[in-house]
């Protein structure tokens, strides 16, 4: 029996973003995958730094621009057509709005984990840590970020082409986790609740 799921454009915002992400715009995805793989290549294999690379690009812009400006007075041609670079009070509220959102919730693990001394919560973060701090010893920095650039492309198509397969192996996954989970839990003693309750 199919089940009835929100469109993943949707849950990806809707716009050009998630057209990109879904590879509706195959020849930006295309771009998008190149640009990763080359800036990871310019910071991995060929030994830039990211303050040479970015000084460089902005050298380049700023002296291509200054002999632009000054043929196009000599040739009376129009000058380079910049944007008006300011960022709008909007864009800066809803940065802020969505940075709040991510604060409160770490402050609220933290104060589970401090003071109601929630075991499943404190489980999960250690787990959760772990688990970062394995992959971070695998892969540095970049190679991190270019492996998340790529799966950010490559994994919500696969996902909207096959959801429902998808959906019903990571249901039979979370099952069997929650199953050790629980197995872990009640390892290190009864939860709060049940202590409470007694």
């Amino acid at each position: 029996m199919a089940t009835h799921h929100r469109p993943l454009h949707a849950l990806l915002g809707g716009g050009a973003v998630a057209d990109v992400l879904l590879w509706r715009r195959r020849n930006v995805s295309a771009a998008a995958v190149a640009g990763a793989t080359v800036v990871w290549f310019l910071f991995e294999r060929a030994g830039y730094s990211l303050p040479s690379v970015l000084s460089n690009a902005v050298l380049l812009l700023v002296v291509i621009l200054f002999f632009w400006a000054k043929s196009a007075s000599l040739l009376n041609r129009p000058l380079p057509p910049i944007p008006n670079l300011e960022v709008s009070d909007v864009v800066v509220q809803k940065a802020a709005d969505r940075a709040l959102v991510w604060i409160n919730r770490l402050l609220a693990v933290g104060h589970d984990i401090a003071i109601k001394r929630d075991r499943t919560v404190f489980i999960q973060v250690i787990l959760a840590l772990w688990v970062v701090s394995c992959i971070g010893m695998l892969f540095n920095f970049f190679t991190l970020i270019y492996i998340g650039a790529i799966f950010s492309l490559l994994v919500p198509p696969f996902y909207e082409r096959y959801q429902d397969l998808v959906d019903e192996k990571v249901g039979l996954a979370h099952k069997v986790l929650s199953r050790h989970f629980d197995t872990i839990i009640s390892k290190t003693g009864k939860p709060d609740k049940q202590k409470k309750a007694e």
